[in-house]
């Protein structure tokens, strides 16, 4: 099947160009056009299929949570399903996920997970999910639909049968053959592979931030925000760029993808809001489990996840992977102040209390600015991450 614009054969007057163009991306049972939606325009029939689906809230059991529940456009595709807990409401009520909403927004730049060798050893990177378990979008796409903690479906047949009746059923046909919904397994395919092909899409990666603007000499940046960009770059201060690796000094943006989709460990503090650390014997290791199967027998990457991209870091409702944080400015007072300050994030002063003290040790305390002990100046003062803050908003898109 074409995923062209629109592929049209023969001449067609002006009345009937639009006619099939409609009837590409919408038509009744009794082939009557109905209007495209706006935001529908410009999209391959493909695009708007994954976009039907990836907001179609008949698609979770029961029905009411579809992908865009969780990663709502309103905060850069991400949101929790309006969960204040930091972690994802369910379908059903009463049920939370473990882990924070990841922002779909740029995840298609994230190259297969590899554990790759440099000078420095092996180095877990790229993926999908906090701990890179699926290797493309459609990989990430698919699990949601059959865990229980999210849109629990009981198995792939049941979702592929709830598209058979939808709206865009049709749609679907047109794209992936009239016969596609009696093979389950092809139909599901065919679902993830559209929500992917609309993931794909600009919206999902614009560039359109007042950072994008600045580079390419279309904007100036407040004293504040210069400021803020030189704490970031500064190796000595920030030094955020050692892993949201950006370029201020080229003009394309995607040079400034702010993450190096490696992974780390900070020692985040417990979200005891989680349902699962209720059990004091719990652990989210993340690419140690218990989402994965460890991609080696090195327990040093035990409670590492993946760096986010800091774009649209600023409309996210709760940051780092358990959702412990809710604003950019206490999360930079936490990179600032973990070492200098531990009472401050930490029950009784006890540092990376959700790691088991065997791995303890993994943390990151030996790059800045984590290189501190208790007593020593942070690496940034108040007035600093302010400033910090202030660069970081402008990282989010119009």
């Amino acid at each position: 099947m074409t995923n062209s614009k629109f592929a049209l054969t023969g001449r067609l007057g002006a009345v009937g160009l639009f006619a099939a163009i409609l009837c590409t991306t919408g038509c009744n049972s009794d082939g009557e056009i109905t209007p495209i939606p706006p935001d529908e325009v410009n999209l391959t029939r493909r695009e708007v299929l994954g976009k039907r689906l990836f907001f179609d809230t008949n698609l979770s059991e029961p029905v009411g949570l579809s992908c865009g529940g969780c990663h709502n456009p309103d905060t850069a595709f991400s949101g929790n399903n309006d969960s204040t807990v930091g972690v994802p409401k369910g379908s059903r009520v009463g049920i939370l996920g473990l882990r924070n909403t990841p922002s779909a927004m740029y995840a298609g730049f994230a190259p297969m997970f590899a554990m790759i060798e440099d000078v420095e050893g092996i180095t877990p990177t790229g993926g999908q999910f906090l701990d890179g378990r699926e290797d493309t979008l459609a990989g990430q796409a698919r699990r949601p639909f059959v865990s229980e903690l999210e849109m629990n479906n009981v198995d792939v047949p049941s979702v592929v049968a709830k598209v058979s009746r939808s709206s865009y059923a049709d749609l679907f046909k047109d794209e992936w053959g009239t016969d596609i919904f009696s093979r389950p397994d092809d139909a599901f395919t065919a679902i993830v592979v559209s929500i992917e092909a609309f993931e794909q899409t600009e919206r999902f990666h614009p560039f359109t931030s007042k950072y994008d603007k600045y580079i390419q000499g279309k904007a100036q940046f407040t004293a504040a925000e210069t400021r803020g960009l030189a704490l970031f770059m500064d190796p000595d201060k920030g030094n955020c760029v050692g892993c949201h690796v950006a370029d201020p000094t080229s003009k394309d943006p995607r040079d400034s993808l702010f993450t190096d989709f490696t992974y780390d460990n900070l020692g985040v503090p417990r979200n005891t809001a989680i349902p699962a650390n209720a059990d004091p014997a719990f652990f989210d290791l993340g690419l140690c489990g218990p989402k994965r199967v460890p991609p080696s027998d090195d327990t040093s990457l035990c409670g590492a996840f993946k760096v986010p991209t800091l774009r649209n870091a600023a409309r996210k409702p709760a940051l780092m992977h358990n959702g412990f944080f809710k604003d950019l400015k206490t999360l930079v007072a936490f990179y600032v102040t973990r070492d200098t300050d531990p009472a401050r994030w930490y029950p009784g002063g006890l540092k990376f209390d959700d790691l088991p003290p065997g791995y303890r040790g993994n943390v990151n305390t030996s790059e800045v600015p984590y290189d501190r002990k208790p007593g020593d100046a942070p690496a940034l003062d108040d007035a600093e991450i302010d400033d910090l803050v202030a660069f970081l908003r402008t990282l989010t898109d119009e």
